[in-house]
């Protein structure tokens, strides 16, 4: 199957230099939503997809190239029926042609494989809805219940503008004859556009049926053209994810204040509080819980742990029964093992924890591996960076590391050693010892604190 995805618009009404389809729902362009639905169609009905592109220059093809996409330019826009000539040269004969629209994201699959069965291989199918207010839409003219044209809302009269039933712009043709009813289409209406629309009526001519199908959900077929409606979109949409994570058996303490930008993947007995923002691909093992507005951006957060309030964890781990926050800051490449607490005021970045480590406040680790049963006081931190290389820390098992310390990299810290609250440790400390660096501590008898002197 062909899929010609129509997406050369400016979107005046977005107020934005950003091309109308690369503006995000759920943290993805609307475009790539549509390309990643094309591609969930059976496999036997894969095949290239093409977008047609226009106004942005040359960012939509740059964010979305893919090796199974071409892409078709179209300058000036003449309309809808003119953007999917310009498809003509990427067209295989031998197999149907889907079109979609860059700005009508959350078309599902299943509505798509429904409207691919009605058409068969020598229909012409378009994707109807019924809806109370069809303003400003294409209606549906049908005589004997049989579909015989589209009329634009600029183009009907009285009675056409009754019509409930609408078209969605979703259509897919039998490719020879859609090649020929394009060739001839013409620009003689109220908008002096070549109309895709006006091949339903060649394919009447011609003696092909025009068939429909319908979506399960209006908001299927729900489009963008301004800011309100994006934002609409966006609520609508995380409504649907909400809704299929309660139906897995999550806990969301209100699910409409959930924003899951990517994939989310829970095991039971996951709760999730209110304002959590989950980007990219995360995973939470049974029994996690998030308490309110933590953000976290591909990571995985092992069984039984509580990422605490506040919290923002991007490319980490969390083992099991971990403790993190609240507050707490887990960079990329932090990995934590079982039951490790982090907690408030404390960033890990680029490390390695093992099993039952704590630090518990107002800490920095960076760059460091350590051990297990390690215990970080309050204001410590690793002096991983000298301007230009970062070096490695190394805190083997059991040690304890006083509060204010600072532990200049490259160091190791041995098993068991024990450093002084504010040491500044720049060579390695011996295991099993304590460490101490810090100046004399010094008491002035005579000395006076100062006194305002008044003017």
């Amino acid at each position: 199957m062909n899929v010609v995805i129509l997406a050369a618009g400016m979107g005046k009404r977005m107020q934005s230099t950003l091309p109308k389809v690369l503006h995000p729902i759920a943290g993805k362009p609307m475009l790539q939503h549509v390309i990643d639905t094309a591609r969930q169609l059976s496999v036997d009905q894969a095949a290239k997809i093409c977008v047609i592109y226009g106004h942005g220059g040359e960012q939509v093809p740059t964010l979305v190239a893919a090796d199974d996409i071409c892409f078709a330019k179209q300058e000036p826009q003449l309309g809808t029926g003119h953007a999917v000539a310009q498809a003509i040269p990427h067209l295989d004969d031998a197999v149907p042609t889907l079109i979609l629209y860059g700005d009508v994201p959350l078309t599902r699959a299943s509505s798509l494989q429904a409207l691919v069965q009605a058409a068969g291989i020598d229909k012409l199918a378009i994707l109807t809805a019924q809806m109370s207010d069809p303003t400003g839409l294409g209606r549906i003219i049908r005589e004997d219940g049989k579909i015989r044209r589209i009329v634009e809302q600029k183009d009907a009269n009285a009675e056409e503008r009754a019509v409930t039933e609408i078209n969605t712009g979703i259509m897919i043709a039998p490719t020879v004859a859609l090649k020929q009813w394009l060739a001839k289409l013409s620009n003689h209406n109220a908008q002096g556009e070549y109309y895709l629309t006006d091949i339903v009526a060649s394919a009447v001519a011609d003696g092909v049926e025009v068939t429909s199908a319908q979506p399960a959900a209006i908001w299927e077929t729900m489009g963008v053209n301004s800011k309100l409606q994006l934002a609409e979109l966006e609520r609508l949409h995380q409504k649907n994810i909400a809704q299929q994570l309660l139906e897995q058996g999550v806990t969301l303490l209100d699910p409409a204040r959930i924003d899951v930008r990517g994939s989310l993947v829970c095991g039971r007995d996951v709760t999730i509080d209110v304002g959590c923002v989950f980007e990219g691909h995360v995973e939470l093992a049974d029994g996690v819980k998030i308490a309110a507005n933590c953000v976290i951006k591909n990571a995985k957060i092992g069984e039984n742990a509580e990422i605490k309030a506040f919290c923002h964890i991007e490319s980490a781990t969390v083992g099991a029964k971990g403790q993190i926050g609240p507050y707490a800051r887990l960079r990329p490449g932090a990995e934590l093992s079982e039951d490790v607490h982090i907690g408030n005021f404390v960033e890990v970045k680029n490390s390695q924890i093992a099993a039952h480590s704590k630090a518990n406040h107002l800490a920095y680790i960076g760059d460091a591996t350590v051990g297990s049963r390690v215990n970080i006081g309050a204001g410590t931190i690793t002096c991983n960076y000298d301007g230009v290389n970062k070096f490695r820390t190394i805190i083997e098992d059991d040690a304890f590391i006083g509060s204010d310390s600072q532990l200049i990299a490259p160091v190791r810290v041995g098993k068991g050693a024990t450093l002084g609250a504010g040491t500044t440790l720049s060579k390695d400390a011996p295991e099993g010892k304590l460490t101490v660096s810090r100046a004399k501590q010094v008491t002035i008898d005579a000395w006076q604190r100062p006194v305002k002197i008044k003017k």
